[in-house]
């Protein structure tokens, strides 16, 4: 979970997630949607995502295409859910202890 929250740690990874979330798009497509950043960097960026499992690349000729992995993004929102659902069940605990204290009295 470490390097997959690393990996999208930084805001153009995220971006470029968010730009494939719904379709495969060729490197050097999702390169043209930053015309602040080097191709060079948007490969890199695309690499990171790659090696930690967050984008899938397919390769044809000498295109490579790169779309989401969404079981990765699926793990990633069950952890971080993890964490919300704890905070309601504490909070439930809290409310019946509560509840249990005030009817004692």
């Amino acid at each position: 979970m470490d390097t997959l929250l690393k990996a999208i740690a930084d805001t153009k990874r995220r971006d470029i997630i968010r730009l494939i979330w719904a379709r495969e798009l060729p490197a050097a497509e999702i390169a043209e949607y930053f015309p602040d950043v080097t191709r060079s960097a948007i490969s890199q960026h695309l690499s990171v995502l790659r090696k930690n499992g967050v984008i899938h690349e397919r390769r044809e000729g000498t295109r490579r295409f790169y779309s989401v992995n969404r079981g990765e993004i699926v793990k990633l929102r069950a952890f971080l859910d993890s964490f919300w659902s704890d905070s309601l069940e504490r909070l439930r605990d809290l409310a019946e202890v509560s509840e249990q204290q005030q009817g004692a009295s």
